[in-house]
């Protein structure tokens, strides 16, 4: 999925709230995403597209969040309600992402579980187990280096 491709996808989701959320809105809520994350667009990865769209829609209601807090009435000592939904909405997604960073760790770092532990390289030894006999210095013999 390209930017272009989620910006309109972003745009297909939030519906009605579109009309007050402007087309830069989109890019840079797409690029904090991607300093969010670490990640960046053009992604393939289902996982990474899924947190990359949650984290883009999360500033986007920032954005809503922050139009919304002119509406604070001082006199009257009333908070609109849009602007406490969107503020709700905004920390519930932020945990569920601090959630799903302790979950997937080694999604958020990049990394394969088989490059977290170090690499083991067998002494290249060899021999038959029933027969005992010695093989390791035959040329197919190869030493096994797994991580």
């Amino acid at each position: 999925m390209t930017s272009t491709e989620m910006a309109a996808l972003l745009q297909q989701e939030l519906k009605g709230l579109s009309s007050s959320i402007e087309d830069d809105d989109y890019t840079n809520a797409i690029l904090a995403a991607e300093r969010d994350t670490g990640w960046s667009l053009p992604q393939t990865a289902d996982f990474k597209l899924t947190w990359l769209i949650s984290r883009s829609k999360r500033h986007l209601f920032f954005y809503l969040l922050s139009q919304s807090a002119e509406d604070f009435r001082f006199k009257n000592i009333f908070l609109n309600h849009q602007f406490d939904h969107y503020s709700k909405l905004v920390d519930r997604m932020d945990k569920d992402f601090n959630v799903a960073i302790e979950d997937n760790a080694l999604e958020f770092a990049g990394v394969a579980a088989t490059e977290i532990a170090g690499t083991k390289i067998d002494s290249g030894f060899g021999y038959q187990g029933q027969t005992s006999r010695d093989y390791t210095y035959d040329e197919d013999n190869e030493v096994i280096i797994t991580p």
